[in-house]
């Protein structure tokens, strides 16, 4: 793994997180992106080398109504980055980790993406990524 790419927090409204977020780390939101496939509207901030990625739900059954539900908002997600996403994967699965897909899918932010289960990963959602060349 390379780096911490980004931390993933569920908010219940974008409108009202981006301003906040805005004066936490003194920084514009750069960039907004509607994940259609995962029912998932991001924003992302830059704070030095990581990014920090809010989450609001854009449809009911979508893993982030159903953690908002649960959980309610907050650390949804620490997102890794990777050099190729297949190898790492692979490699996981060899360690015993437990993976949510079996091929990566495409993420926002011009990502390939794979969450790990939070069962073997001490209760946390891993996710591995790798920008699409």
């Amino acid at each position: 793994m390379l780096k911490v790419e980004h931390i993933g927090i569920a908010v219940k409204s974008l409108s009202a997180s981006i301003p906040l977020f805005e004066k936490l780390l003194n920084t514009p939101c750069y960039k907004e992106e509607i994940v259609e496939s995962e029912q998932v509207k991001t924003a992302f901030f830059r704070s030095g080398d990581t990014k920090v990625e809010l989450l609001e739900a854009t449809g009911p059954d979508s893993a982030i109504a159903r953690f908002l539900e649960k959980q309610k908002e907050g650390m949804h997600h620490i997102a890794f980055e990777v050099e190729n996403i297949y190898e790492e994967m692979e490699r996981l699965k060899k360690e015993g980790f437990l993976l949510l897909q079996e091929s990566p899918k495409k993420g926002a932010d011009n990502k390939l993406i794979c969450f790990l289960h939070p069962k073997s990963t001490n209760g946390v959602l891993i996710e591995v990524c790798q920008e699409i060349k």
